[in-house]
């Protein structure tokens, strides 16, 4: 297993062909904003800057999210879950606030109908 430790947490890199997604969360609303991937050497970069980097899988290059935009994904804490192989950024944002590049707040603005079961 391809690991990499920090503070004793070690992430596992391995389960999806050396990448894992990385969750980033408003920490003041609790609004998912984005989900990227991170490689080790995105992962490193984004812990030593304290800003998110992902690893973009269309350029083949670390990506730190604002960098062109100015709307910059500062860390307010990081953690894993159980697996260790996805991350939860918990972040503020900085510039205007607007994550997705189609100017919104969140990139998650297209809702799914869905047929609710009851709960019986």
């Amino acid at each position: 297993m391809t690991e990499t430790t920090t503070d004793a947490t070690a992430i596992d890199f391995e389960k999806m062909d050396g990448l894992v997604p990385g969750i980033v969360q408003d920490v003041n609303t609790g609004q998912v904003l984005m989900v990227g991937f991170l490689n080790d050497q995105s992962y490193k970069k984004t812990l030593e800057s304290g800003f998110v980097t992902f690893w973009s899988r269309t350029r083949q290059k670390l990506w730190m999210k604002g960098e062109t935009s100015g709307n910059r994904l500062r860390i307010v804490d990081v953690s894993t879950d159980c697996d260790r192989d996805t991350l939860l950024f918990r972040v503020t944002v900085d510039g205007d606030g607007l994550v997705c590049h189609e100017g919104t707040v969140s990139c998650f603005t297209r809702p799914i109908p869905v047929e609710v079961a009851d709960a019986k």
